[in-house]
């Protein structure tokens, strides 16, 4: 559980360091492209994939190529998110994208479904309804959602249940799955400094170098920490899925609140109740 607990707390830190560091001016297009850069080198250096044996024949390098511009795309819209829809929604909606995955699985891959399974889906689909019309009710909320903000939030919500559907896409075929993500954090970074350069002629300040590096730490640790827990827990996946999903929103709540002083408005709350009801749907479904 401790891993659990570590890997949660690095994924609610990833969107903190990328509001706080917004806030005080860093330019957000850097910090992404070298976040990448910094978990390329652990990527490699944690799962050892063996590069050198690559099968170019049997790669799935349209994937690997869609997946390396969609994440710092999808990262760049949760650091919007972030700034116009708060933290507290962010990590709500990004958490609850498995409801789109589990529709995914449902209606692409075929998976048979259980009652209890859709049940979760229904009160996730519910719950993000909850959250994005929160922002267009009431006047008192220091985060109240403009149109762009419900926009990414939106995209975060889509874009990382793509994410999510693409992943599994690509191991299913046969590709290991250390050696495709390191691909793919390596085209996201070539792609993403080409991108800076050409845009703003920079690689990028120091500062905004190293807030990118520690945030390829804190993004990086938090894949390896979830992998290594389903690794530990491979009898018990619920207990995995449950616990970093609910934990994750908590954290993401508490940060919203405490940190940058967010207001937990009466439909957000309702959508945090129907998220953590939803999870544990899900979680249940999958004993």
């Amino acid at each position: 559980m401790e891993l659990i607990f570590a890997a949660a707390i690095c994924s609610v830190a990833v969107s903190v360091l990328l509001k706080f560091c917004k806030e005080k001016g860093l330019n957000t297009f850097h910090m992404i492209a070298w976040n990448y850069a910094a978990a390329s080198v652990l990527c490699f250096l944690w799962f050892k994939p063996d590069l050198q044996h690559i099968s170019v024949e049997h790669t799935p390098w349209w994937l690997i190529l869609i997946l390396g511009m969609l994440l710092p795309a999808i990262f760049l819209c949760l650091a919007k998110s972030l700034q116009t829809a708060g933290i507290l929604k962010t990590e709500i909606a990004q958490r609850l994208s498995v409801v789109l995955s589990l529709s995914a699985a449902y209606f692409i891959f075929q998976e048979q479904f259980s009652s209890l399974k859709i049940l979760g889906i229904i009160l996730g689909v519910a719950a993000v309804l909850c959250i994005l019309l929160s922002g267009r009710l009431g006047q008192d909320s220091l985060e109240q959602t403009s149109s762009s903000g419900g926009v990414f939030l939106a995209a975060v919500w889509g874009g990382y249940a793509l994410i999510d559907v693409l992943l599994k896409y690509t191991t299913g075929l046969g590709l290991q799955f250390s050696v495709a993500l390191n691909l793919i954090f390596i085209y996201a970074f070539v792609l993403s400094i080409v991108y800076t350069t050409v845009r703003f002629k920079s690689f990028g300040s120091l500062r905004a170098i190293v807030a990118g590096l520690g945030l390829g730490i804190l993004n990086f640790a938090n894949i390896a920490l979830y992998i290594k827990a389903h690794m530990l827990l491979k009898d018990s996946p619920a207990i995995v899925f449950a616990g970093m999903n609910i934990l994750v929103v908590m954290f993401g709540v508490l940060s919203g609140i405490f940190i940058f002083k967010e207001k937990l408005k009466s439909m957000t709350s309702v959508g945090l109740v129907l998220g953590v009801a939803s999870v544990l749907c899900l979680a249940y479904a999958m004993v």
